[in-house]
């Protein structure tokens, strides 16, 4: 554990990375839409999606980059994957801590006096304080640990491994809206149950779920990846 620390605080040797610029470009969206001049109410939200999307980025890169020189260190790959999956939880925690600061701040303000929702995503993160910290958490750290598990693709099989992942990933997303689609033409209700009807703390779950087998899978790749 004590080595997994050590590997997370060598990957903060470049702490605007990660503590910096994932907020650049959500704030400057943030403000581009309080000064757009939308009648309001304006629904923002979407904008903050290139937060989440980020923190994949992050993950990828801290692989990718910083592997080699860990490896140089004197790390295992062990040491290293699970550290730097200990930074990217840290992260998830302080990052969610945050936004649940910035949604309160907008409820309380109404929106900052013009009426915008920007921190407050539609069923996602629309509920009590310690959902939303719980559901952006758990989501970031998911994309965190999905960016891993790219950077190491790319390291172990290099461009044909990463365009087969991609190609994977997309089949998966495609699957989902199929059977979001079903689901909307009630196709679901004839198998006995819902597919979609799930809580935002519910999706939160199966999204921790899903994380643990990224977790998984990726421990298992970068063990054979190259340094």
């Amino acid at each position: 554990m004590n080595t997994w620390v050590k590997v997370s605080r060598f990957n903060l040797e470049r702490p605007a990375n990660y503590l910096l610029l994932p907020w650049i470009i959500p704030l400057s969206f943030a403000v581009g839409a309080a000064t757009a001049g939308r009648r309001p109410p304006h629904v923002a939200s979407g904008y903050l999606l290139s937060f989440f999307v980020y923190f994949a980025v992050q993950g990828a890169q801290t692989v990718s980059q910083s592997l080699p020189f860990g490896l140089t260190l004197g790390a295992s790959r062990r040491s290293f994957y699970f550290g730097t999956a200990l930074l990217g939880m840290a992260l998830a925690l302080v990052s969610g801590l945050v936004l649940t600061a910035l949604q309160a701040i907008e409820r309380a303000t109404g929106g900052w006096g013009l009426s915008i929702r920007f921190f407050r995503v539609p069923y996602l993160l629309n509920g009590p304080w310690y959902a939303t910290w719980l559901t952006s958490a758990v989501v970031l750290f998911a994309l965190f640990i999905y960016g891993m598990w790219y950077g190491t693709l790319y390291s172990r099989w290099g461009l044909l491994g990463t365009l087969a992942f991609l190609t994977v990933g997309a089949l998966v997303v495609v699957a989902a809206v199929v059977a979001d689609s079903f689901e909307h033409w009630h196709v679901g209700s004839a198998a006995g149950g819902s597919f979609t009807g799930l809580t935002a703390l519910g999706l939160t779950g199966v999204v921790a779920a899903l994380t643990v087998l990224l977790l998984a899978a990726g421990h298992a790749t970068i063990r054979r990846a190259a340094a």
